[in-house]
């Protein structure tokens, strides 16, 4: 299993593409408790939400970045906060996609998170019950057909961000 600068250099040796399938409800990350906070007692986020410096460093290099949250509404108060942060990767060059399973049925992708990046290296995600990162395992390369399948199920059934946020607007 990889964990921290391990799998931090995976986002800087990609190449072309990196995609990402989320799953949970809750993400329990120790860099954001502060900021998850400040976003449930209503106060600002910080500047880096308008333009996401993680996803600009990568795609100021033409790199490809994009992902599909899976989720299922009414959302939780974790899966509000982080999709508040969605439009600043998307001008960060991030492009994102949602699935709302209250509203359309999608079989046949994983109940787990990933990374696949270059179409080479897939990555399954490990979280605990609570959304605490453990580690994320390498998978062989005779899985890569089964999670270009699973990417091209989920960008195939999910709306772009922009286009699901309007419709759930109050």
């Amino acid at each position: 299993m990889l964990t921290g600068d391990e799998f931090g250099r995976l986002f800087e040796e990609f190449r072309r593409t990196a995609f990402r399938l989320e799953t949970l409800s809750v993400y329990d990350v120790e860099d954001e408790r502060d900021e998850y906070a400040a976003f449930l007692a209503g106060e600002p986020m910080p500047p880096e939400w308008s333009d996401n410096p993680w996803v600009r460093s990568m795609t100021d290099l033409g790199k490809s970045v994009s992902r599909v949250h899976v989720l299922r509404s009414p959302l939780t108060d974790y899966l509000r906060y982080e999709l508040s942060a969605y439009p600043g990767n998307i001008t960060a060059g991030e492009q994102i996609g949602i699935i709302d399973l209250a509203e359309k049925e999608v079989t046949g992708l994983p109940d787990h998170d990933f990374w696949l990046f270059d179409d080479e290296r897939v990555y399954r995600m490990h979280y605990t019950s609570d959304g605490k990162f453990q580690g994320a395992e390498p998978l062989p390369s005779d899985r890569l057909r089964e999670y270009r399948r699973y990417r091209d199920i989920a960008q195939s059934h999910a709306v772009p961000f922009s286009d699901y946020r309007k419709s759930h607007q109050a």
